[in-house]
């Protein structure tokens, strides 16, 4: 029998790849269906994710419009291109940033990449982001824009395996995790308005049904 149509449908509901467990379970429900098993040894259920939790762990819409809004494709030079650029709040200027606020080691001063280049690095960052933020919420009930909010706040800060409010938000205390979001307005220990203005967006997301 060919187990693989199964294996993908079920994958394709469930929004990511199975773990052993899993695989077993499904092999042995596959076999108990087709008769290659007798019943009293049907696998249990295979676990699937919480339904409050965000389909696939993909950022939405009103995520990547927030993360572009504040970040922004800044430096545009007479050409179309942007130029790699300090960071304004930091003493040292790193780091440097460039497009969508990409940061890294090919990152630097001089650094010139075209809108194509902005818009893919992009999507290459946001996989990153969205995978760190779902592995550490694991099973914790999340609506579609609570996850997103999360994934605007750790781009920016990086700080989702450390903030109280991501802490707050495993335990279902909604309200005071969006309370948190007001605290992280700070560069190199100054306030910045622009952050604040980003903290309050976010938690105005997060709080939005």
């Amino acid at each position: 029998m060919n187990r693989k149509p199964v294996f993908d449908a079920v994958r394709k509901m469930l929004g990511r790849s199975f773990t052993q467990v899993e695989v077993n379970a499904l092999d042995k429900a596959i076999d108990l269906a087709a008769g290659a098993l007798p019943a009293s040894e049907a696998p249990a259920p295979v676990p699937t994710p919480a339904p409050a939790a965000p389909t696939g762990a993909a950022l939405g819409s009103p995520g990547a419009k927030l993360i572009k809004k504040w970040e922004g494709c800044a430096t545009r030079r007479a050409d179309g291109t942007f130029a790699a650029y300090p960071d304004p709040g930091s003493t040292d200027g790193k780091p440097w940033t460039i497009g969508w606020g990409s940061t890294g080691g090919d990152v630097k001063k001089g650094v010139i990449w075209n809108q194509a280049q902005c818009d893919a690095r992009f999507d290459v960052d946001m996989v990153v982001y969205v995978n760190e933020v779902a592995a550490f919420l694991g099973s914790a009930a999340t609506t579609q824009n609570q996850f997103d909010a999360l994934v605007s706040f750790h781009y920016n800060t990086g700080a989702i395996r450390k903030a109280t409010l991501a802490s707050l938000h495993k335990q279902g205390k909604f309200a005071q995790a969006q309370e948190q979001f007001g605290k992280w307005i700070y560069n190199d220990g100054k306030p910045m308005n622009g952050l604040k203005s980003r903290r309050a967006e976010e938690a105005k997301l997060y709080g939005t049904p």
